[in-house]
């Protein structure tokens, strides 16, 4: 729906506009990749799923996830630019410009899990074949794995450390600025006004790195398999339903284009 609000009405041919979109199509892909499977389990009560097919979910999960780091990162410095240089922010954030950000979120987020699907692949499985898990998770993989994962873990760890740590110090950096410009504003509506334009993303970001973090960030002593399933399952089918909520219920634009485009509707149907 918010793709077609965005393609229909010329007033949300903005720069955060087509971030939110490059949002909803990554969260359309994410949840059809992950999803496919339980989903076929529940209607045909297949619960098989070749190697192939699994290691090329865990790819497209992971390249999907990986994107949306970088994806948040770029909407992140869009709302430093709209809020520290207002008066730039139209030739800054120019329709070249967010193009080259969105195709380097997605470049960068396909590109950077190939490492982690090929040594996935190399994986060796000696007992059980049995994944505890919904879809095709590393980390249920490595459960599973009688590979020497201290080794590929060592391999691995500079591809991690980029993917993860890499947009979390961009995102902050931006909001650090943010918030010291925001400060620097004398009236409290303005306050109220320039941190309203910033609520959304806020909200997105701590809910999807919250998430994330309570599966891949926790000690192994408390590692829990139904509860990986409950977080895996709220950022891979949750999240993504609620963000285009979360963006619509404080935007009056949205609401503008979603009613025009509501009534347009009607009145084609009365006709």
């Amino acid at each position: 729906m918010f793709l077609l609000l965005v393609c229909a009405d010329s007033h949300l041919q903005k720069p955060m506009y087509f971030f939110l979109s490059n949002l909803s199509f990554l969260d359309i892909c994410n949840t059809s990749v992950t999803l496919s499977t339980l989903l076929h389990s529940l209607l045909t009560g297949e619960t098989l799923i070749s190697f192939s097919l699994c290691i090329s979910q865990l790819y497209f999960f992971m390249s999907l996830t990986g994107t949306e780091f970088f994806l948040l990162t770029a909407m992140a410095y869009d709302r430093y630019v709209a809020i520290c240089n207002p008066l730039r922010y139209v030739l800054i954030m120019n329709r070249r410009a967010c193009v080259h950000l969105s195709f380097a979120s997605w470049t960068v987020g396909f590109l950077e899990t190939i490492p982690h699907a090929i040594f996935a692949s190399q994986f060796s499985f000696c007992k059980n074949n049995e994944i505890n898990h919904f879809f095709c998770d590393y980390e249920a993989l490595i459960k599973l794995s009688c590979s020497d994962m201290y080794s590929i873990e060592i391999l691995l760890f500079p591809e991690g450390v980029f993917l993860g740590v890499t947009p979390v110090v961009l995102t902050l950096t931006s909001y650090i600025y943010i918030i010291c410009s925001i400060l620097k504003i004398r009236s409290a509506r303005g306050r109220r006004k320039a941190f309203s334009t910033c609520t959304s993303h806020l909200t997105v970001i701590i809910l999807f790195y919250g998430t994330i973090m309570c599966v891949y960030m926790r000690p192994t002593s408390m590692y829990s398999p139904d509860q990986d399933k409950l977080f895996s399952l709220l950022y891979t089918a949750l999240i993504p339903m609620l963000n285009p909520i979360i963006y619509s219920l404080r935007n009056v634009e949205v609401k503008t284009a979603l009613a025009k485009f509501v009534n347009a509707n009607k009145c084609m149907g009365y006709t």
